[in-house]
């Protein structure tokens, strides 16, 4: 299901990003995390809310935010492209249904084989105990 997320309910909060990062490393933001406001979404139905909040349990807050970051880039701006597409995959992959499991058959003859080995074990089984002499 594609969906389009309202420009007006993301908010981008920036930090200075872990890890190596040269000269830039401790004066630079470039660390993204958006914060989508679920709650206040009219696009949604509130079936689809419900979805994704139990789906995205570990990311949204009781407030109904959904909280996405991203760090893997040097810049800002690839971050917060990075961010924005993975709230996107995040939101839509709750909202696809899963298919349904279908039963696979089993054939009559692996039934029966499996029936004569249970026979067979058994009569195995018979063959050990020690005779009744009454």
């Amino acid at each position: 299901m594609k969906i389009t997320l309202d420009p007006r309910l993301i908010t981008f909060g920036f930090s200075r990003s872990s890890g190596p990062g040269g000269q830039n490393v401790n004066k630079v933001n470039t660390r993204v995390t958006v914060f989508f406001d679920l709650a206040q979404c009219t696009d949604l139905s509130d079936a689809h809310k419900s979805r994704i909040r139990s789906k995205l349990a570990t990311r949204c807050s009781r407030e109904g935010v959904i909280r996405v970051a991203s760090q893997k880039h040097r810049t800002q701006l690839e971050n917060r492209q990075a961010a924005l597409a993975r709230l996107q995959e995040l939101i839509e992959n709750a909202l696809a249904k899963p298919r349904k499991r279908v039963k696979t058959q089993l054939p009559k003859s692996v039934k029966q084989k499996r029936l004569d080995q249970k026979k067979q074990r058994g009569q195995l089984k018979r063959g050990r105990s020690k005779p009744d002499w009454e």
